[in-house]
């Protein structure tokens, strides 16, 4: 036989079908040839492993573990094993596991610098900061390469970063990190090695100094050599070099830069910002530059408004000459015009009419889709009584023609009908439509659909994917109607539907068209078509959480149980597994020494596991679950258990809740009057927050139950004291005064009857829960239970005000739940005088009263099981006196 270049080793090819099946999804053949290779080999470690994860992906999970750690028991060191039970204990979401299993392998071969280099990237997983600086500098002790040394430093600065006393941060993480990179610099060992650029180092020097609030040194690092070497991103030493500048104060150097920088590129904005900024701090300042020096360290300086104004009148003459049009200096002379009219200097200057600028602005770039948002920055300049005459100017520049008299004069290219599409959203925003009466804003909703459909022509090459180019005429004659329905006009929002349906039709891809129609499909009640949608819409990871609530919001309210499971499951996936894939990314990070993004990682994966919906989602799909799958006692419990609920947790981060909804996903055209606004913002998530809190206290109180359920023994007995159970009822009442001081905090806030825009954040279910009645029929139930539960305490005698107080709740109970049941009657749908009309408030009350009466039953087993024994002692009682 020839000699072979590569002995493979036997235990390899003997895995290998095992590992075939597993990545084929084959998990039951993968644990029978793990079973047979057992037999023969009982010492092959990972033959065990192997079927461990067999086990896990077929959902047995106990078994899965126990094989796990009989082989981590015996600390093993080959590379298979290792490998194969950190797939296990990652899938298992046990990262803390795979740190002790490189441990052990680190004391058996502590000279290895594979095992060292993955006990590094286990603790960061698991964010052992503290382990992680000792790993990595053991890890350099061993091999003294460059990067291991910094993986070191950077742990440093996570400690700091995670540390809660700040002081501690400032005092010895910060500067022992400081320390350590100097020392390399001293030594010339920073640019000794390439195993990642070296600009990410100098980045790392950067990030502790000015942590540190040594600005000045973090400025004269990046204005030195090693500032030379900062090339990770496009204009990294300008834009450090401007925000040390700025923290620092030294606006002259801040000035001087961004003019510089503006002279190579005058098309980019932040530049504007910060050289107006600056412009006028130096003018506050009284600042002028020194006569025989240079101005600053980064060359000329502009300290007054006429050499902005000329700087600016410079970069526009120069545009003129450029090949391609730029936008930037145009934009600056109206940015610089509003600025010296909120200091009262404009007329001065000379700068010219706004009006006029905007007008040549308009001339310009108007066929550019981007000229609208451009403009809509600056239309506070114009006077309210010159909105009609800017939008006749800017209507008679623009090339329509009409077939015939009293028709609609129509554009005759693209070019032709972007500029006018800019025009009408400019019409929208300045609030000409919505001055209008009935009959005028039905004939623009008419003119706007001919031109939706007339500018269809243009689009007829498109693909499937692409946008027509005059969808914005349909979005905004929906608008129109929908002004219309608010206003009480019930047929606008039928026929919003048709025009919304006829532009998916054509444009199958736009965003805005799909949710507009769950926005109005929900507010009528209708949800069986916006499942559909939402999934047309492929919402991608970090959307789970930005759009996700209008989804959620509606599908359990409106009684699709499926499909608010299916949703919320969608969501929680994206969660669960943002901790898993952020600690991947910040392995990659620490692998490629891009250390500034490891923070941002972090932050982000915070930011998720603090978000509101998260933890709204969370507590709805839990709340759904016992109310699909708890049909008895018995079930509950089991239902309980397996969703490890217990009613003394409570895993919200209240103090931390984030609210990452994207209340702007809808586009809107409306004036600032009538436009979500932060007090919005600010009122929504209190609302938000004020009813997951009913909510999570409703949960935790259901948890309760079964606690209560099952006690043989006498309540005041010594056996049932030691067992906890007056401590579980002591949790249910506490609970019970937090959910009375919830619903009290959420009445209050509902008295303010706060409207928010049609097309802002949706209302929460709180307003129907309190006016259906069933808000007092769950907290009566819940009181009911701490009644039942005083009376099994006392016994039958000296308790006759319980009894009353018992036999009074009942009967009010009765009496509630057949009022909430008479608030779900009716017609969902109900024609008046011609027109549909729709009581989505019915589904409402009807799911609220399927879920009052689930507590019930639950809430009646309970009762049960204390009072079926009274029941039977009194019977026997009876018999003894007969």
């Amino acid at each position: 036989m020839a000699a072979r270049g590569h002995v493979q080793d036997p235990n390899d090819r003997r895995l290998r079908p095992i590992y075939d099946y597993l990545d084929n999804g084959n998990n039951k053949m993968a644990i029978q040839q793990a079973d047979k290779l057992l037999k023969k080999h009982k010492d092959l470690h990972c033959a065990k492993v192997l079927k461990a994860i067999g086990l896990q992906r077929t959902g047995k999970q106990d078994e899965a573990y126990a094989l796990a750690q009989e082989v981590a028991a015996l600390e093993p060191t080959d590379d298979n094993s290792l490998q194969a039970l950190t797939i296990l204990y990652r899938e298992m979401h046990r990262p803390e596991l795979v740190t002790k299993l490189y441990e052990a392998a680190v004391k058996k071969v502590p000279n290895s610098e594979e095992y060292h280099s993955h006990l590094f990237m286990a603790y960061a997983r698991v964010g052992e900061y503290k382990k992680m600086q000792q790993a990595g500098m053991a890890l350099y002790k061993i091999v003294p390469k460059n990067p291991y040394y910094f993986w070191s430093v950077m742990s440093l600065i996570m400690q700091s970063i995670s540390a809660q006393d700040e002081n501690l941060s400032k005092t010895m993480f910060l500067p022992l990190a400081e320390r350590m990179v100097e020392k390399m610099v001293k030594e010339d060992k920073i640019e000794a090695e390439a195993e990642f650029n070296f600009s990410f180092k100098v980045e790392l020097y950067y990030m502790i100094l000015e942590r540190l609030e040594k600005y000045k040194e973090a400025l004269d690092v990046v204005r030195g050599k090693l500032g030379e070497k900062l090339t990770s991103e496009l204009q990294s030493r300008e834009n450090k070099c401007m925000a040390m500048y700025k923290k620092l104060h030294r606006w002259p150097e801040c000035n001087a830069l961004a003019r510089r920088l503006l002279l190579r590129n005058s098309d980019d904005w932040q530049f504007y910002i910060t050289y107006f900024d600056s412009v006028f701090q130096l003018i506050d300042e009284s600042w002028t530059p020194p006569a025989e020096e240079e101005h600053s360290l980064e060359g000329e300086v502009h300290c007054s408004i006429e050499q902005a104004v000329h700087f600016i009148e410079e970069r526009i003459t120069e545009e003129s000459k450029s090949s391609r049009p730029l936008r930037g200096p145009y934009l600056a002379k109206l940015e610089l015009i509003r600025r010296l009219r909120h200091r009262g200097c404009n007329d001065e200057y000379k700068l010219g009419d706004p009006e006029e600028l905007m007008f040549q602005y308009f001339k310009k770039f108007g066929d550019k889709p981007c000229c609208f948002t451009d403009l809509k920055v600056f239309v506070d300049l114009l006077p309210p009584s010159q909105y009609t005459k800017f939008i006749r100017q800017l209507l008679d520049v623009i090339p329509l023609a009409a077939a015939a008299e009293n028709e609609v004069a129509l554009p005759g290219d693209i070019k032709a009908l972007q500029q006018h599409l800019c025009v009408v959203q400019l019409s929208r925003l300045l609030g000409i439509y919505h001055a209008m009466e009935k009959k005028q804003k039905l004939a623009v909703v008419r003119e706007l659909m001919l031109r939706y459909r007339h500018g269809l022509e243009f689009g007829k090459s498109c693909l499937k994917t692409e946008l027509q180019f005059s969808d914005y005429y349909c979005l905004l004659a929906v608008h129109l109607l929908l002004d219309l329905w608010l206003e009480g006009e019930e047929a606008a929002v039928w026929q919003c539907l048709t025009l919304l349906e006829e532009g998916l039709s054509h444009s199958p891809s736009n965003a805005q068209f799909k949710l507009l129609l769950i926005r109005i499909y929900c507010r009528l009640g209708a949800f069986e078509p916006v499942s559909e949608l939402y999934s047309s819409l492929d919402a991608k990871h970090i959307q789970h959480d930005t759009i996700g609530y209008l989804l959620t919001r509606y599908a359990g309210s409106l009684g699709h149980y499926a499909a608010a499971s299916q949703s919320c499951n969608f969501a929680l996936r994206f969660f669960h597994s943002n901790q898993k894939d952020t600690s991947e990314y910040i392995i990659q990070a620490y692998k490629y020494g891009a250390f500034e993004k490891i923070p941002e990682f972090i932050a982000f994966r915070n930011r998720l596991n603090s978000s509101l919906h998260f933890a709204q989602v969370r507590t709805e799909r839990m709340l759904l679950d016992l109310l699909l799958e708890a049909n008895i006692s018995i079930s509950l419990e089991e239902s309980v258990k397996s969703m490890s609920l217990s009613p003394e947790e409570d895993d919200i981060p209240w103090k931390d809740l984030r609210d990452n909804r994207d209340l702007t996903v809808l586009f809107s055209w409306d004036p600032k009057d009538r436009d979500i606004s932060e007090e919005h913002r600010k009122l929504s998530l209190e609302e938000e927050t004020l009813w997951l809190r009913i909510r999570s206290l409703t949960l935790r109180l259901v948890s309760g139950l079964p606690t209560l359920g099952h006690t043989i023994q006498p309540k005041n007995s010594e056996k049932t004291a030691e067992n906890g159970v007056s401590s579980k009822i002591d949790t249910i009442r506490a609970l019970l005064q937090q959910l009375e001081a919830a619903v009290d905090s959420g009445k209050k806030f509902l008295e303010q009857k706060i409207q928010y825009p049609v097309l802002g954040p949706p209302p929460t279910r709180m307003a129907g829960f309190f006016s259906n009645g069933s808000c007092q029929c769950q907290t009566s139930l819940f009181y009911l239970v701490s009644d039942i539960y005083e009376l099994d305490t006392n016994g039958l005698e000296d308790s006759a005000e319980i009894q009353e107080r018992i036999g009074n709740s009942f009967k009010s109970l009765v009496e509630r739940l057949t009022d909430l049941f008479n608030k779900c009657k009716g017609d969902l749908i109900e024609v008046r005088d011609g027109t549909l009309k729709t009581h989505p408030n019915l589904l409402e009350n009807l799911v609220f009263f399927v879920e009052t009466i689930s507590i019930a039953l639950w809430v009646s087993s309970y009762c049960d099981s204390v009072l079926r024994p009274f029941k039977s002692n009194l019977q026997k009682k009876k018999k003894k006196k007969k």
